[in-house]
């Protein structure tokens, strides 16, 4: 099983790796010429993994630029602690970024508060359109652009999967954030494709961590035999809570992001973080030479991942079928 760093665990050597990272190399040899001024970008997050950080790196010298020679890139990791937001995204202003990269609804939503001109690249947001943060794909307008991870259209086919890994499965509680903006237009489609399955579906809303309890009390009045986790910055980052609350109620759990897996959940489906945030420096790129935001379309994902975990299917008296393991990118053993 490859081990991974949570980004929880990454935030405290963010900002040393970031700073190291960012000194500039001087050129040995009389003859060496000066490097140009470093061009700044802002990364406003709740915390890069390692291999989404490399990633981002990874795409930006696909593009032609080294950090520390022709970048430098400031780092603002909130950890969490959403209240620092806006705080955060006034000092990248006040730094004189020249684009600033963001990873949740939330943060971009703040982000567009602090500024109306300096260009804003998402990495990892939900639904864009939905979230009402762009116009629309092809011509998102504003400041903003970047990836979409088409949560919405995903939800379906997570769905599916959960019922394909307990055949028997006929009522599944969905955890959902009333104050996340797309989760109405989530909640919409999942009651679609729950008609098709057939399943019950039972909505239960958590804002904060601290209504995580009785949001499971709640499921357990329901008599749910499964759990869907919609997409959520807040439930990402108190994921370890989330995780223990479905192990105590022995509840087969879909999550969208492998993470949840890798650290004891049943199964993920969804985009590849890394492949988003290496395409997000391209972006950055195109905007540090010269592109216009309007010519910039919204993308969408391109690169999914099934991640099963079999030691969490053991524990919970569950065997999944071997055409979930044959289409699984990585079975956790």
């Amino acid at each position: 099983m490859i081990r991974r760093l949570s980004r929880r665990a990454f935030v405290s050597s963010l900002a040393v790796l970031a700073i190291s990272s960012a000194i500039a190399v001087v050129p040995h040899g009389a003859h060496a010429q000066p490097p140009a001024t470093p061009r700044r970008i802002g990364i406003l997050t709740e915390g890069f993994t390692p291999s989404e950080a490399q990633a981002f790196r990874q795409g930006l010298r696909e593009a032609g630029y080294a950090e520390g020679r022709d970048v430098v890139i400031e780092w603002r990791v909130t950890g969490g602690d959403h209240a620092r937001v806006p705080e955060l995204a006034a000092d990248l202003v006040q730094s004189r970024v020249e684009v600033i990269v963001v990873t949740s609804t939330l943060i971009t939503q703040l982000a567009k508060s602090s500024t109306s001109t300096i260009p804003i690249v998402m990495a990892l947001v939900g639904d864009p359109v939905g979230s009402g943060l762009v116009a629309n794909l092809a011509h998102p307008g504003g400041n903003v652009t970047g990836l979409s991870l088409m949560q919405v259209e995903l939800g379906a086919k997570r769905l599916q999967l959960l019922k394909e890994a307990n055949p028997q499965l006929t009522r599944v509680a969905v955890l959902w954030n009333p104050a996340t903006p797309w989760h109405p237009k989530g909640i919409a489609a999942l009651k679609a494709a729950a008609r098709a399955l057939p399943l019950k579906l039972s909505f239960v809303g958590a804002r904060t961590p601290d209504e995580f309890r009785s949001a499971f009390a709640e499921i357990g009045r329901t008599h749910a035999q499964g759990l869907y986790v919609m997409d959520d910055a807040i439930f990402f980052t108190h994921r370890t809570t989330l995780l223990d609350l479905a192990s105590n109620a022995r509840l087969p759990t879909s999550y969208s992001d492998r993470q949840f897996v890798d650290e004891g959940g049943l199964m993920s489906y969804g985009p590849n973080t890394e492949d988003l945030c290496r395409r997000s420096a391209g972006y950055v790129a195109k905007i540090l030479k010269g592109a216009n935001l309007g010519d910039l379309p919204i993308e969408q994902p391109t690169k999914f991942e099934l991640v099963v975990n079999l030691k969490t299917a053991k524990v919970l008296g569950l065997t999944v079928p071997e055409s979930i393991l044959l289409r699984a990118d990585e079975v956790i053993r």
